[in-house]
């Protein structure tokens, strides 16, 4: 029996569990476009864009998961770049299918979770709970400073360490993407240490002032994590192959 596309955002909206967070409107998780109804390949990506797109149908996806959707911006006119990437979808009769928060938060599949497990660690608390909903984690394993960023310095491309705080951390924060809400809520957590994917220059001030260590290894870098995850859970499930679609993206 052919997989259809409602199995499978179906599956995607409850191993999520979409509906339980409040997102910024723009995000408008879930199901973004569909296609013919099939689903033959399942893909990958961080975000929404006529390149991914591009890839995506040439690689013969038709169920797209990416991390950041293309509504963040609408209503606007379907012209230019918006309208390009439509099309491009509709052409090549590749769904989408959006989820943000809810891939950011997971306890298994989700980036922060991800992200801890890749250094050894395990998410033992949560972290920037939003509407009751908590988006990053928090492993209260020590861990040696040194240790830690050398760790990271061999899974990501280019890592910014400000290193102000305790040479052995008790605990690490972890926050996928821009980690800027973050940094207020570490003394609150009673933690020293954040890893996560960008921040603000003034950040290195507050660093230095409040004692802290921060990481940062990239905002798509940090979150290339979940989509995959989804995707290789999915492709498991309805036994179809998948594809991650990188883009290079060196922010």
């Amino acid at each position: 029996m052919p997989v259809t596309l409602d199995q499978v955002t179906q599956y995607c909206d409850t191993r999520t569990r979409r509906t339980a967070f409040k997102d910024a409107p723009g995000a408008f998780n879930g199901l973004q476009l569909a296609n013919d109804g099939r689903v033959t390949k399942i893909g990958a990506a961080v975000d929404a864009g006529v390149v991914p797109f591009q890839k995506a149908v040439a690689a013969g996806v038709d169920f797209l998961i990416v991390h950041h959707g293309m509504y963040w911006d609408m209503p606007r006119p379907l012209t230019g770049a918006a309208y390009d990437r439509v099309a491009t979808l509709i052409r090549g009769n590749c769904a989408l299918y959006s989820n943000h928060l809810p891939l950011d938060g997971h306890p298994e599949i989700g980036n922060n979770a991800l992200l801890a497990k890749q250094l050894g660690l395990k998410r033992t608390r949560a972290f920037l709970v939003r509407d009751g909903e908590a988006i990053g984690c928090i492993s209260d394993r020590p861990v040696g400073r040194e240790i830690l960023r050398r760790k990271l310095e061999s899974l990501y491309p280019r890592v910014v360490a400000i290193e102000c705080g305790a040479s052995r951390p008790r605990a690490v924060a972890f926050c996928s993407g821009a980690g800027n809400s973050a940094v207020p809520e570490l003394a609150a957590a009673g933690v020293d240490t954040l890893v996560t994917g960008e921040l603000r220059e003034e950040f290195f001030n507050r660093a230095q002032e409040e004692k802290l260590n921060l990481y940062c290894c990239g905002h798509y870098a940090t979150e290339v994590h979940a989509v995959q995850a989804l995707a290789a859970e999915l492709a498991r499930k309805f036994r179809l192959p998948w594809e991650f679609i990188p883009t290079g993206n060196p922010l």
